[in-house]
């Protein structure tokens, strides 16, 4: 085929999948690797280039970051950072300012959306108890943590795929913080916006009632838990607690001692080590509460070894006939046979006087099983119990946390010092990570977003073809004729304002491995430095606020939110003006041309 067919026929490929990706029934992943398919089977691609975006370097890391994501989440080190900056006394006003901060910097040193995904539960928990609509506060943390993606080269995928192509065309990536001059200024300035005008653009009407599309309430367990012999609560009564198990949505409804359970002046008992807490709260909160105190779980010392480090919550319901009905785990004796803690019952909003391991369980009741998750299934099939849709309630490993951060910290200042390369040095924590069990081995797979890595190892090929057959060279003059006697600035700012454009209506990797080509072109035709051009794409491409499709933070707040389609824009618009305002002189003075 000639340069010519090839350029139109790419086109016209990508022309469908972009249409696909907007249209939005269809897997984006899916699209993607039809598109390759397609584009392998008519010659556009050659063959021996088909699956080489699988190898590419972004496509690596972005896996790693994930997998790293997942460990600091496992070890509570992003818990401990949430603990101590969260009130939910706080005003709409604070709230948004310090979730908005939190979010932009958890952002910079992690993938964007895992933040979003660890701190969007603990905004909806605060916007529950505050007692408005969740919608006023989850679209600035959204966008917040994708301004913050921008501020390092692991914070977002388009600023790796950006610092790739710079390898590619001129032999040298970008590093771990060359993105932070420009990025940090530019998230600053939107983050600022967001916290004083951003979130009063939100419509919000008496008839908006987010609450319908949360995830419904989970069960409240009464459950035990010891007081360990360093916690720091010894010494005081149970009724000095209240604010801070108000706030932690634990109430405290009983104390046991030495295998009694004290009478009514239980509130007045000053705690004392190895007392048993009788609690009521839900799964998430028990455990929340478990690492805010320093307690323990009442028969996690039966737990030793790789069993210890690998504890999960499981949640089941027990149906009539079941083994367990009628009888308790003690009679059953669970945990001295099967190695399993009954950690808390939940019976249909009642209370119970007796001890949780001694309860005989009724038909209807829902037990919260503690236990290594290699053991759980089979046990709870063998109690004759139905578990519960599945939940992510996996014991957060809070005493490993030193070691997650320490070997992040480590790697990230190998990498920017250039001793080894960023791949190879996420890949030593993963490994850390995955030795000292803080990630299981069941989860490296699961840890990744599949859906990503395989539009991303399905575009890389595409978009080298395109840049092969010169059709990133034609939309290059295309943009310079268009901006043409207006200097290489204007034409800076119309490729930010496509590459936005684009990012808008596709996923914003795809719209990078587009962009980044051309911006390369472009510089190269206009005899300019190609770092603004590039650093120029990888802001523009971060930087999805007009629809929920443009970026997956987006989606992930549309259904909690209770958003409609065009309720991003009336934020997103001027936030993205203001990005545009704000990094073109940064971009000019960091990165002169």
């Amino acid at each position: 085929m000639g340069v010519i067919s090839d350029q139109a026929i790419l086109f016209c490929l990508l022309g469908v999948v972009f249409g696909l990706l907007v249209w939005g029934k269809i897997r984006y992943d899916l699209v993607a690797f039809g598109a390759l398919i397609v584009a392998i089977v008519i010659g556009v691609v050659p063959q021996e280039d088909a699956f080489a975006g699988f190898g590419h370097h972004a496509t690596v890391i972005i896996a790693l970051v994930l997998i790293v994501s997942r460990g600091l989440s496992n070890s509570g080190a992003i818990e401990l950072i949430a603990r101590h900056v969260i009130d939910g006394g706080r005003s709409l006003f604070l709230h948004i300012s310090v979730m908005s901060g939190v979010s932009a910097i958890l952002s910079a040193v992690m993938n964007n959306v895992a933040a979003l995904a660890l701190l969007m539960p603990i905004d909806m928990q605060a916007a529950k108890k505050a007692k408005r609509n969740v919608r006023l506060s989850l679209m600035p943390l959204s966008f917040a943590s994708i301004l913050g993606g921008m501020i390092t080269l692991i914070g977002t995928p388009p600023n790796i795929i950006i610092a790739s192509f710079r390898e590619q065309a001129m032999g040298e990536p970008f590093g771990m913080f060359d993105f932070s001059p420009v990025g940090a200024v530019t998230a600053l300035a939107g983050v600022i916006f967001i916290v004083v005008v951003g979130w009063r653009l939100i419509p919000v009407s008496d008839s908006d009632d987010a609450s319908s599309d949360l995830p419904l309430p989970h069960e409240d367990y009464i459950a035990e838990v010891r007081v360990a012999a360093d916690t720091s609560i010894i010494g005081r009564r149970v009724r000095d607690l209240d604010a801070e198990t108000h706030e932690a949505d634990v109430e405290i409804i009983g104390l046991v001692r030495k295998g009694k359970r004290l009478p009514g002046r239980a509130r007045r008992e000053e705690i004392r080590k190895g007392d048993i807490m009788v609690i009521e709260a839900d799964a998430e909160h028990i455990d929340a509460f478990v690492g805010t105190f320093g307690l323990e779980y009442v028969g996690s010392e039966k737990y030793v070894g790789q069993a210890a480090e690998g504890l999960v919550l499981v949640e089941a319901v027990v149906p009539e006939n079941a083994r367990i009905e009628g009888r308790s785990a003690f009679s059953l004796r669970l945990l001295y046979r099967h190695g399993i803690t009954l950690l808390g019952v939940s019976r249909r909003g009642r209370t119970f006087r007796e001890r949780v391991r001694k309860l005989d369980t009724r038909a209807g009741d829902v037990l919260l099983l503690l236990g290594p998750a290699e053991r759980l299934d089979d046990v709870v099939k063998w109690l004759g119990c139905l578990p519960l849709q599945e939940r992510d309630l996996q014991v957060v490993q809070r005493h490993k946390a030193w070691i997650a951060v320490a070997s992040f910290a480590l790697a990230i200042a190998a990498a920017t010092s250039g001793i080894i390369h960023l791949p190879e040095a996420l890949a030593l924590v993963c490994m850390v990570m995955v030795g000292f069990n803080i990630v299981p081995l069941k989860e490296i797979y699961t840890s990744i977003e599949w859906p990503v890595i395989v539009l991303l190892g399905s575009m890389i090929p595409i978009g080298s073809a395109l840049e092969a057959s010169g059709g990133t060279a034609l939309i290059a003059q295309q943009i310079i004729d268009f901006a043409e006697g207006y200097g290489p600035v204007i034409v800076l700012t119309l490729l930010m304002i496509v590459t936005m454009t684009l990012s808008d209506v596709l996923n914003n990797t795809a719209t990078t491995v587009i962009a980044a080509p051309i911006a390369i072109d472009i510089a190269n035709r206009l005899s300019v430095n190609p770092d603004p051009f590039l650093m120029a794409v990888a802001i523009a491409a971060s930087c999805a606020f007009l629809t929920p499709i443009g970026h997956k933070n987006n989606t992930l707040i549309m259904g909690p939110g209770g958003y409609r389609f065009g309720d991003y824009w009336r934020m997103g618009l001027p936030l993205e003006v203001i990005v545009i305002v704000v990094s073109i002189p940064m971009l000019l003075i960091v990165w002169p041309f």
